[in-house]
């Protein structure tokens, strides 16, 4: 994909700060780390999302960041890592090409997730969200 920034780096013609390369993935340095020795673990294939990214290659991206984690606590002396992946705009996702974050964590890193929550009305409204769910898995399986 020639506008796609990762495939980009993938082919040099971009440059990178590249940790690993297993001829399949590749995993380098996030030039925008939410912490210092943020990393970005990519395919060399292109695929979009979660969605259009086959099992296979999902099972070789966490078991890379699971490596990559390892590195950075004890390269790092991490206290701790976050692996983040998003999918589409509505999820913050900026580049259109699959990718798992390994974010380092420190307990000093200033660094703190905005979340808050949005709680179900009653048990009811969880149970219908639910209810949609399994309905969504039971077609995904041709159930």
């Amino acid at each position: 994909m020639e506008n796609c920034i990762f495939c980009r780096i993938i082919c040099g013609q971009l440059p990178s700060c590249k940790i690993y390369d297993d001829g399949e993935l590749i995993a380098f340095m996030d030039i925008g780390p939410i912490v210092k020795g943020h990393v970005l673990v990519v395919p060399k294939r292109h695929y979009a999302h979660l969605l259009e990214t086959p099992p296979d290659v999902l099972a070789k991206l966490i078991v890379a960041a699971q490596k990559i984690a390892g590195a950075q606590k004890r390269a790092l002396r991490a206290d701790g890592i976050n692996i983040m992946q998003s999918n589409g705009q509505a999820a913050g996702q900026v580049v259109e090409h699959i990718h798992f974050h390994v974010i380092p964590r420190f307990n000093a890193d200033g660094h703190h997730w905005n979340w808050k929550p949005h709680p179900y009305i009653d048990s009811g409204e969880m149970q219908n969200f639910a209810d949609k769910i399994k309905e969504g898995l039971k077609k995904a399986e041709g159930a």
